[in-house]
């Protein structure tokens, strides 16, 4: 229930944008464990990693400027596609450094890396891909959300790691050529 809260609040009432941050800049956002994210071995949930994500993704867009833009086009983000990689545990009351950064896109979805540190360690990694839909629940284009809120990202997509790209195409989730 409390990352909930953290992400209602984090959605309806915005951290302020950073005037310097770009789409393309790692955004961070601190979080503490708290008992409610614990499984009965005592150890952070799964789940409660995803809805960390969840916080740090909005927080992100915060940073960006983008709840304003994405509101007066009545567009949104959904995920499209998840996937993680633990490393070590997060334990109760540790302090959390959440890093949210866009990698790439292209035709279908944008791209993300969210990574995890803890007691200065990396702890796990989740890529994201994630789409953007209309007040219909039509799926607007990743080109046109960039060109929203991009304002310093080129125009074409950095060329995405070899491993998220695998990932992407492993999933279903990667642009593909009709005709193939």
């Amino acid at each position: 229930m409390t990352r909930m809260l953290q992400l209602a609040r984090a959605s309806l009432l915005p951290r302020r944008r950073k005037p310097d941050q770009g789409m393309l800049d790692p955004s961070t956002t601190v979080l503490r464990v708290h008992p409610g994210d614990l499984d009965m071995y005592l150890h952070v949930n799964n789940g409660s990693y995803l809805q960390m994500m969840d916080v740090g993704r909005s927080n992100y867009l915060a940073d960006i400027g983008g709840f304003d833009r994405l509101r007066t086009r009545g567009w949104y983000p959904v995920v499209a596609a998840s996937t993680m990689t633990y490393k070590r545990s997060l334990q109760l009351f540790d302090r959390v450094t959440l890093t949210t950064r866009t990698l790439g896109w292209d035709e279908r979805v944008v791209y993300l890396e969210q990574v995890f540190t803890a007691r200065d360690r990396f702890c796990a990694r989740g890529l994201v891909a994630g789409r953007f839909l209309g007040k219909d629940g039509t799926r607007v284009a990743p080109s046109d959300v960039v060109a929203l809120l991009g304002d310093d990202a080129p125009a074409d997509s950095p060329e995405l790691p070899d491993d998220v790209a695998a990932w992407a195409r492993a999933v279903d989730v990667a642009h593909r050529d009709v005709r193939a």
